[in-house]
């Protein structure tokens, strides 16, 4: 018998939720979970009735990151020959492979032409925030973390988004040092929209979301396409 989805879908008066169902295992990313996620986005994409997007995790927690306990299921995304490595030898090829997947995945997120939510409980570490740095907007309970603790002995952000976010200095103090960001932090900083009570949190989401929902569905789309295009072409 399989398990339940890694990833639910639901919309609801013109909002499209899109929820990492995996909260055993602190809603860590797998394969799975990653195409689940893209999947999600391209079905409200489609979707006539969904007018604004929300990322979100369930139990508590939006992500910890990369499942790295051996059951990510990346030995099956990409089994074209290759040299077979040393055990324990690290395969940058197949490293670059899988996580350039993951990027255009992830990118789901920043292309899609709804505005994308991200509902921030818990924690967002690690690859998780290659995903939450795509949303158009990120709101966090009071006692979430967000950061990127790998940077400190292995590993790097894979959409670099924390530069366009953060700007160079602020990029560079977090990075370097993998230090976590509180909330409070994270919003004094920038790098989120609003912070509220994690009993509230969901509420006030989906406040928001409603909020934009009133709005015509092409002129947020322009005005998305818009600021995305301005802000690459100047950071």
């Amino acid at each position: 018998m399989s398990g339940p989805d890694p990833v639910l879908y639901e919309e609801r008066d013109g909002v499209a939720f899109v929820t990492i169902n995996r909260s055993e295992k602190k809603n860590t990313l797998n394969d799975a979970v990653i195409q689940g996620i893209a999947d999600g986005i391209d079905r409200a994409t489609a979707a006539a009735g969904a007018r604004v997007v929300v990322l979100r995790g369930a139990g508590g927690v939006f992500s910890a990151g990369y499942d790295l306990t051996g059951g990510g299921g990346w030995q099956a995304v990409f089994d074209a020959p290759r040299p077979e490595p040393r055990p324990g030898a690290w395969d940058p090829v197949r490293d670059w492979q899988f996580m350039g997947h993951n990027v255009r995945r992830f990118m789901k997120a920043w292309e899609c032409p709804k505005p994308v939510l991200a509902q921030i409980e818990g924690w967002c570490v690690g690859g998780a925030t290659d995903l939450a740095l795509c949303c158009d907007q990120l709101f966090m309970a009071h006692d979430a973390v967000i950061g990127y603790p790998p940077s400190r002995i292995f590993g790097t952000p894979t959409t670099m988004l924390w530069v366009y976010r953060l700007g160079l200095e602020r990029a560079k103090q977090f990075l370097l040092s993998g230090c976590e960001l509180d909330a409070e932090t994270a919003l004094r900083v920038g790098l989120i929209s609003e912070v509220h009570p994690a009993s509230d949190l969901a509420a006030r989401v989906e406040a928001h979301a409603r909020r934009l929902c009133s709005i015509p569905a092409n002129q947020l789309a322009l005005n998305k396409l818009l600021i995305n295009q301005a802000y690459a072409s100047t950071a």
